[in-house]
């Protein structure tokens, strides 16, 4: 049973909760206004976030008929190994631990930081449940970029410095468009099965080839451009996140090669990249500070 918990979980999709906290708390440390106590609880609420999105997303496609023909990795409800009941449950013990492992963190930081939970927490619920879900409505890759990309580092800098820093929003770009594609490879591959049962996502709306130039643009932007705007400040060491273009000129050239289940490596490929990434771009500001 504990396997099929962990299955539901979708371990493959935690780096998009942990990677923004990893890089918002290296450039607290580049700044020299890390607060290391802090680092264990953001990792741990950043990825109950993340596993109560996927928990809350099982269910309500579930009950939308989302996952009747999926071409992915299976889904626990829809595949009758965990019981809705037991899906919803879930959710709320995840959601309920994620609130309460958070209040440290409101503690040391004030209250912004509730504000930035709790929208986080009602978010992961938004985004395929309630009136009008986000994933259903095109705004899925929205949803990703702003929560996984700018609240997720902002917030976690925000955390260790009790102040707003604009390099951490220019920052944030990357794991933005790199937790965007993420979702983008999903949809573009469920493109047939979500459009069968009214799941509107972007890539259903834009259309497949669209949806493959939006990847490409995201993966080049999440890769470039804040070594580009951080380099003025920071120094040279930040292109070494640019060692990552070979992998993602590769996973961008499959995305337009491929199609239906054929992408799940690809999914598999741009998650890696985006672990890539945050190592290069952590070890680029860590090394910063020897300018």
């Amino acid at each position: 049973m504990i396997k099929v918990w962990i299955l539901a979980a979708r371990p493959k999709t935690l780096v998009a909760g942990i990677a923004p906290v990893i890089l918002g708390t290296m450039l607290a440390m580049a700044d020299g206004v890390v607060t290391w106590w802090t680092l264990p609880c953001l990792l741990i609420c950043g990825s109950l976030i993340q596993i109560a999105s996927n928990f809350i997303n099982d269910l309500e496609d579930f009950r939308k008929g989302a996952d009747t023909h999926r071409v992915g990795p299976i889904r626990a409800v829809t595949s009758g190994l965990i019981t809705p009941q037991s899906m919803r449950q879930a959710s709320i013990l995840v959601v309920a631990a994620a609130f309460i492992l958070g209040q440290p963190l409101v503690y040391h930081a004030g209250w912004p930081v509730l504000g930035i939970g709790t929208l986080s927490l009602i978010a992961s619920w938004a985004y395929t449940g309630g009136p009008y879900p986000l994933a259903y409505r095109g705004l899925g890759d929205v949803f990703a970029f702003v929560f996984f990309g700018v609240i997720a580092v902002v917030g976690t800098y925000f955390v260790h410095a009790s102040i707003w820093s604009l390099d951490a929003l220019l920052l944030s770009i990357g794991p933005g468009c790199l937790a965007a594609n993420i979702l983008g490879v999903n949809n573009l591959r469920d493109i047939p099965t979500d459009a069968a049962v009214g799941k509107r996502t972007l890539a259903v709306r834009i259309g497949a080839q669209r949806a493959r130039l939006l990847y490409t643009v995201l993966m080049m932007l999440g890769l470039t451009l804040p070594s580009i705007v951080l380099y003025p400040g920071r120094g040279p060491w930040l292109f070494l996140p640019l060692i990552c273009l070979p992998v993602g000129i590769v996973s961008s050239v499959l995305v337009w090669r491929r199609s239906g289940a054929a992408l799940n490596a690809v999914l598999g490929l741009t998650a890696a990249l985006y672990m890539m990434y945050t190592i290069t771009m952590s070890l680029a500001l860590g090394l910063s500070l020897l300018r």
